[in-house]
């Protein structure tokens, strides 16, 4: 799955770019049954000798493209749970949902093309990686809370990332309208706050 090598000039990460771009193009417009490497190629600009440069088989640029998009997302996380930390558990919960639903909504429609595109690559690796990366960073800005504590912090951290996952995904991949990511936008904070008060005791306070 991993790429035959990868850009480390200014024209060849230019060449990639535009590879992943047409990439979303094809889904969209093509679909993943008829996603092609030809049909990507021509959509970019480029040879299919220079795809192949780069991407040796179409999982192989598939699974590049879900590893860039992932890798945005958990970037735009673990930078809000470092913004956040030491603040109080509601700026915390708003912070990071603000986050998490900006890395997501930002290459709407590409985002729920891939949730296609994972079902059919081995991700397990992938996966994991970043969820213990989120978890790590949650766990991290929830212990520092100014006003709240948490018994059993690996078991909140795991519920909060999948109440942020299941939630999004179960949204974007019935109704991406408008007034649905709205009501997602109004929503998800108050899903948040309301667990993870509900899973903290306040802490007492101080001299």
């Amino acid at each position: 799955m991993k790429p035959r090598k990868t850009p480390r000039q200014a024209r060849s990460a230019a060449t990639v770019a535009a590879i992943f771009e047409a990439t979303f193009q094809v889904l969209l417009t093509e679909g993943l049954v008829r996603l092609t490497t030809t049909r990507v190629a021509e959509r970019a600009g480029v040879s299919v000798g220079t795809m192949y440069q780069y991407f040796p088989h179409k999982q192989a640029l598939l699974y590049a493209l879900l590893d860039l998009y992932l890798e945005e997302v958990v970037v735009a996380l673990e930078e809000a749970c470092i913004h956040h930390e030491g603040g109080s558990l509601s700026s915390i919960a708003d912070g990071l949902v603000h986050a998490y639903l900006e890395a997501k909504l930002r290459h709407m429609p590409g985002s729920r093309a891939l949730y296609a595109v994972a079902a059919e690559l081995d991700t397990a690796d992938l996966v994991g990686d970043i969820s213990r990366r989120v978890d790590n960073a949650l766990a991290r800005v929830l212990a520092s809370a100014r006003d709240a504590i948490f018994d059993d912090l690996p078991t909140v951290t795991f519920a909060l990332r999948t109440l942020l996952v299941g939630t999004v995904r179960a949204v974007l991949e019935t109704d991406a309208s408008p007034p649905s990511m709205a009501m997602l936008r109004a929503q998800l904070p108050v899903m948040c706050r309301a667990y993870l008060f509900a899973a903290s005791r306040a802490l007492p306070p101080g001299p």
